[in-house]
């Protein structure tokens, strides 16, 4: 009877992590809305409630472990690797990373305005790209995250080419140029609050911080989505707009970039 039982709880067991490591995991990475309700709802609480640890110190975790103090693609590719075989994670991804890369590369940014931080991931992927001079203002609301992002940015080597902040963007923003000194951005990369991308982008044109050339990159554009945004820069005469079709950070299900030059009034 013991024996049964016991027998029993260990194939149950091993079901269920079949399920939760193979099964669920392929069968939602082509859906983007399944994919975030259980990788960024279900797993993420599940594992925090076990492991009493959030996701982000666990990815701080991997950099420690995998990375190479002072070396920032070892902590890309360490985070990277960690979200593919570990556990999903909202950075950017290497796919759509690479489109990131290319628009840094293209821009040459001396100026850098980046939305939202979360660990840091996406920060580091500019900022190792910057010009000498340059630096990239990045704007995190939540502090945990922040913290976070700070060391994964520490250990990167790139601290003083990155000045992270706290708040929330929409009481920032119109305190970027007396706070900073900056004119204006000649890079901004949207990944926050995707409710929050249109606001935010009129109070930059109306505080002066985009100029004719400044450009505009918005992730997760499809997944979850951002359409009064996306239609906004499409219909806009003061904006040329085009999007980079790509997949949902390190899943199969359709997203995209959307970059848009600021044309001046």
């Amino acid at each position: 009877m013991l024996l049964s039982l016991l027998s029993g709880l260990i194939m149950g067991a091993a079901v269920l992590f079949v399920l939760y490591r193979w099964v669920i995991p392929m069968a939602v990475q082509y859906h983007g809305g399944l994919a975030l309700l259980w990788h960024d709802v279900i797993v993420e609480r599940a594992l925090d409630t076990l492991t009493r640890t959030s996701r982000p110190q666990r990815i701080l975790k991997a950099v420690q472990t995998k990375a190479t103090v002072g070396d920032p693609q070892s902590v890309i590719t360490a985070i990277d690797h960690f979200c593919r075989h570990r556990e999903w994670a909202m950075n950017v991804g290497d796919e759509k990373g690479s489109i990131l890369d290319s628009v840094v590369n293209e821009v040459s940014p001396v100026t850098v305005l980046e939305l939202g931080t979360y660990c840091g991931y996406s920060t580091v992927r500019i900022a190792r790209l910057l010009p000498p001079g340059a630096c990239v203002i990045t704007l995190e609301f939540n502090p945990d995250y922040a913290a976070i992002a700070r060391q994964v940015i520490k250990w990167s080597g790139l601290e003083d080419k990155v000045q992270l902040v706290e708040g929330a963007s929409g009481d920032w923003i119109p305190w970027m140029k007396e706070h900073f000194g900056v004119q204006a951005f000649d890079l901004v990369f949207l990944d926050h609050w995707k409710e929050r991308y249109l606001p935010d982008t009129k109070l930059l044109e109306e505080c002066g911080l985009i100029q004719k050339g400044t450009v505009l990159l918005a992730d997760n554009v499809i997944c979850p989505g951002t359409p009064d945004y996306l239609e906004y820069v499409r219909n806009s005469p003061h904006y040329n707009s085009q999007y980079y079709r790509s997949h949902l950070e390190y899943t199969k299900a359709e997203d995209g970039l959307e970059k848009s030059v600021f044309l001046g009034y």
